[in-house]
């Protein structure tokens, strides 16, 4: 879901249809929305009581660790996301009805990242990892809501990409190959955030926590340097070239 797409230079054809491209608003209200969202992830993060001593100001800090890493693995997969949202923009040449509305529900999914995060971080911060192994604990089921909200985002980023691609044809002429290098690397996202979410569950205790959020984290990082490797893409190839010729009459 959030890996970048590979990028390659626009072909003459491209450059040629530059001017006619339709999607100057969406992008910048896109643009707008994205910098709202992680802007906002800062502002749930607690701060010590400004009346403490130095040494105990740190150990405060240190005990902020659970919001702070929250924090971090959103901040950098809504990087991640607007980028892949700036690389598929430029790709697409217009839009319309249906278009906007993918659009805009994919936003509305990002701008709440924010929530879960504070309350994945809050339980965290409350319990820790040592989270009761006779039951489902708190933080596992605010772990299962942060992963399961990128789950809902991913699958809505492959529908906005596959409806601009494959059904609104609302991309630049000659963006064939391009098309289908982000055919394989979407593909798969939803699947990968909904194996983080299962991770939480496998066991009790702070095991289920540590693999589950690891696993967000993981993602978060992989999509961030992998821009132009996908290990997966041989297995979404046939995945694809399957549902191709399964289409077929």
């Amino acid at each position: 879901m959030a890996q970048e797409p590979d990028r390659e230079q626009p072909t003459n054809g491209q450059l040629a249809t530059a001017e006619t491209k339709e999607t100057g608003r969406i992008e910048a209200f896109s643009d707008g929305v994205f910098a709202i969202a992680i802007t906002l992830l800062i502002l749930e993060v607690g701060k010590p009581d400004p009346g403490v001593e130095g040494t105990k100001l740190v150990a405060d800090l240190v005990k902020l660790w659970p919001q702070f890493a929250a924090y971090a693995v959103s901040f950098l997969t809504i990087l991640i996301m607007w980028v892949n949202h700036h690389w598929l923009f430029q790709l697409i040449r217009r839009t319309n009805r249906i278009f906007m509305v993918l659009n805009g529900l994919l936003l509305m999914t990002i701008t709440f990242i924010n929530y879960p995060t504070a309350v994945f971080a809050d339980q965290l911060q409350e319990n820790g990892l040592t989270a009761t192994r006779t039951q489902i604990s708190g933080p596992q089921v605010a772990l299962a809501f942060y992963s399961g909200t990128f789950v809902v985002i991913a699958v809505l980023y492959n529908r906005m990409w596959w409806y601009a691609a494959h059904r609104g044809h609302l991309l630049l002429p000659g963006v064939e190959r391009q098309v289908e290098l982000i055919d394989r690397q979407f593909v798969f996202g939803p699947l990968l955030y909904l194996l983080a979410l299962a991770l939480g569950f496998v066991g009790t205790g702070a095991f289920p926590i540590a693999l589950g959020f690891g696993m967000d984290s993981a993602l978060a990082l992989y999509y961030a340097l992998s821009g132009e490797i996908n290990p997966l893409a041989p297995l979404a190839r046939r995945f694809l070239e399957r549902g191709h010729n399964a289409g077929k009459p």
